[in-house]
């Protein structure tokens, strides 16, 4: 490890580190066990603080080795400065939470979002009173913005695979039909000829029309009507809350704890209809850029939205987003 302050000379921090342990030990021998070098090593440095120092450090006294003037004098020094660099180069100690003073910066669809907010405030307000949250809408690219930090993370459908980007599965999650109170299709079996007929919306920020559940109704020889495409999941659910639109929403494995994303639903008074066709699952995760992977406050981030977003028995996976381990 070498120090370099120029125009100055080149200080080796290594000669510090064998003067703390010469002037500990008053003994080559001893030192060089200290410091798991040869005595050979350790008389080579000797030589060069003598030089450097222009001070012999230590002379013989009989069958032992004492210091000079000079090298008792830099003792405690030299023992303060081994115990910075210790300090400098080990890894950092935790956060506590409740020190934070801190504003983070997510990226999540408003559906996520508005599921994350409460449990957020709520960890915060008893861990991290000190922390605020800026949640924002799907409008960045997020590699870019990860890396740039004008997102500390991301959070839905991971679909960008930059190698550096830090990726954790949060949960899986299966998406349900949610319908007004009273409307037809609560009535009797929900079949997929029944599901197609009726109006839909759909949730797009990029306008489109169909997706997973159009490829599946395909397959029975079915289309349903996309009455409109909206680009909030939170507007959707609201129109249909209001008339007889039938609105997609994410909701827990059959089983499993409810989960957050399917709250504003229920507050809305929505029925949720298990759909009779097999979709994909929607997994959602989390990223963020590595140079946070350490951080004490980016760890309690993850971990408070962890404690937010996913039932107790649910084990998150962390890995690269180019499929490393």
């Amino acid at each position: 490890m070498m120090l370099v302050s120029s125009p100055d000379p080149i200080i080796d921090a290594n000669l510090a580190i064998a003067l703390d342990a010469l002037l500990a030990e008053h003994s080559v021998t001893r030192a060089a066990a200290r410091l798991h070098t040869s005595p050979a090593a350790m008389s080579r440095t000797l030589a060069r603080l003598r030089r450097v120092l222009q001070d012999p450090v230590l002379v013989r006294a009989g069958q032992t080795m004492v210091p000079t003037p000079r090298a008792q004098a830099l003792r405690e020094e030299a023992a303060s400065v081994v115990r910075s660099l210790a300090a400098l180069l080990s890894p950092g100690a935790s956060v506590d939470p409740a020190s934070l003073r801190s504003t983070f910066t997510l990226q999540a669809a408003d559906l996520v979002g508005a599921a994350l907010a409460p449990g957020l405030l709520d960890l915060a307000g008893h861990e991290a009173p000190g922390v605020s949250f800026r949640i924002r809408a799907e409008e960045l690219e997020a590699g870019p913005a990860l890396r740039d930090g004008r997102i500390d993370l991301e959070i839905g459908c991971i679909d960008h695979v930059d190698p550096e980007t830090q990726v954790e599965e949060l949960v899986s999650l299966r998406m349900v039909a949610a319908v007004r109170p009273g409307h037809p299709l609560t009535e009797g079996p929900l079949t997929p000829a029944r599901l197609a007929a009726a109006r839909h919306v759909a949730v797009s920020r990029r306008g489109r029309f169909t997706g997973p559940l159009d490829a599946a109704l395909a397959e029975h020889d079915l289309h349903r009507r996309v009455s409109v495409v909206l680009p909030s999941h939170l507007a959707a659910m609201t129109l249909a809350a209001r008339s007889d639109i039938v609105c997609l929403v994410p909701a827990a494995p059959p089983g499993a704890a409810p989960s957050p994303l399917s709250h504003d639903a229920d507050a809305l008074g929505l029925h949720l209809l298990d759909i009779p066709l097999t979709l994909p699952p929607l997994t959602i995760g989390m990223a963020w850029h590595p140079r946070h992977t350490a951080d004490g406050g980016h760890r309690w981030l993850r971990d408070a939205v962890r404690r937010t977003l996913c039932p107790p028995a649910e084990q998150p996976t962390h890995r690269p987003a180019g499929g490393g381990g």
